[in-house]
């Protein structure tokens, strides 16, 4: 079912790339926002003809949300949350390894005992 879905979002997709592209721009766009490009006193512009071009997009961007949601729901559906226990395997357990070659300290020489030197 996800599949058949899948595959109408993605020629959903298709038609409403085609259906942008092939409508003739309104001129300004955003740049009529500015306070020059305008004749009208409203702010996105006046009323202009629903063609059928603005329909197929209208009920395309409609279709492709609704679609977008039903998959995302079914994705998600009834998944609590997911352990990852059997997922991931258990760390091996860690081995001791021998220390590097140490050279034995030597103990500290003895303090001599006070030699008498002969006096002069």
């Amino acid at each position: 079912m996800d599949k058949v879905l899948l595959a109408i979002l993605l020629l959903d997709g298709f038609v409403l790339i085609g259906a942008i592209l092939l409508q003739a721009g309104t001129g300004g766009g955003l740049a009529s926002l500015g306070g020059g490009g305008g004749t009208d006193s409203t702010v996105m512009g006046g009323r202009q003809a629903v063609t059928l071009l603005t329909r197929v997009t209208w009920w395309g961007s409609g279709i492709f949300l609704s679609l977008s949601l039903i998959l995302s729901l079914m994705s998600a559906g009834g998944t609590g949350p997911r352990s990852l226990q059997g997922v991931v395997p258990a760390p091996a357990p860690v081995q001791s390894s021998p220390l590097p070659f140490q050279a034995p300290q030597q103990a500290a020489p003895a303090p001599a005992a006070p030699s008498q030197a002969p006096n002069r």
